[in-house]
């Protein structure tokens, strides 16, 4: 019993991160009806904006040589505003210029792609393939509770992710701007004769999903130290996987898609070999779609005609 809520422990941490990252999925998807795939790449960037932030704030020999707990403090709003730039950059250089011209959805895809592949080899040339490790950014603690090892750093990597997503809900369903990415949704045709600037509810979608994922880059970072340029490939696509099986363009089913992902993983490689994992959490995955196929909690769309 012990080891089955270790790993439950460890599936929820694990589950945290495809959770940030499918919000981001899935918040872009509601408004646009657009399937951001550089998303996971934008987690990445997040990542190493982190390192750069922190290393160069905890620099010995710089102009700051802050503590490690003012490194944080303000490596995390940081690393959020610049990721949130990045997403923005995006919407303005590449989105926007297809939305406006009307054209496919198709195009707008293909072109999300090779947004992500641009991350990730301007990534490559300018920084080259050697991994990067980021600095220690808390002191980690490690609680034992009945037999159960916790750190301080999973417990708020967890409580992160239900805070980004109770504050998320909360400012989708009860706030004004909340109000108008839900109108984008419905009908963006009709929104410019309501009064209602759909180019910045637009920007605002993208700065906290772009934002989201760069929080989640950073704990990540914190998490397991290691960067390199084609860290967030796969999870990215995983956290899309989830998104899906939540049902994509509903937050709770992002968020939930997340964790179910993650645990379905974590009781894979804990009880089978490793080699399985994929093959039995992309099965399960697949049959739960194949019962409902807009996901969890996605809902049938209907076109007026």
């Amino acid at each position: 019993m012990e080891i089955l809520l270790q790993h439950c422990v460890n599936a929820l941490q694990w589950g945290s991160f495809y959770a940030l990252i499918a919000l981001g999925y899935t918040l872009v998807y509601g408004v646009l009806r657009l399937i951001n795939f550089a998303h996971g790449d934008i987690f990445m960037v997040g990542a190493y904006i982190a390192f750069f932030i922190s290393t160069t704030l905890l620099a010995k020999d710089g102009a700051f040589a802050l503590s490690m707990d003012t490194t944080l403090a303000l490596t995390i709003p940081l690393t959020v505003l610049l990721t949130s730039l990045v997403g923005v950059t995006l919407e303005r250089i590449a989105y926007r210029p297809l939305r406006r011209k009307g054209a496919h959805r198709l195009y707008v895809v293909i072109t999300a792609l090779m947004c992500g592949l641009i991350l990730e080899n301007g990534n490559l040339a300018l920084l080259g393939a050697s991994r990067r490790t980021l600095p220690q950014l808390l002191e980690k603690h490690v609680y034992s509770l009945g037999g159960i090892a916790v750190t301080n750093l999973k417990i708020w990597v967890i409580l992160a992710a239900f805070a980004v997503f109770v504050l998320l809900q909360l400012a989708v369903t009860r706030t004004r701007i909340g109000m108008a990415m839900r109108a984008v949704s419905y009908d963006r045709f009709a929104l410019p004769l309501m009064g209602i600037p759909m180019d910045w509810v637009i920007v605002f979608t993208f700065m906290v999903g772009s934002g989201i994922a760069g929080l989640g880059g950073l704990l990540f970072a914190m998490s397991y130290p290691v960067l390199e340029p084609y860290m967030g490939v796969m999870t990215g696509w995983k956290a899309f996987i989830a998104a899906v099986v939540g049902g994509i363009g509903d937050i709770r089913g992002a968020f939930a898609g997340g964790f179910l992902l993650a645990f379905v993983e974590i009781m894979v490689a804990a009880f089978l070999p490793s080699t399985f994992r994929d093959l039995f959490a992309f099965s399960i995955l697949l049959l739960i779609l194949w019962k409902r196929p807009t996901g969890i909690f996605g809902t049938p769309l209907t076109t007026k005609i």
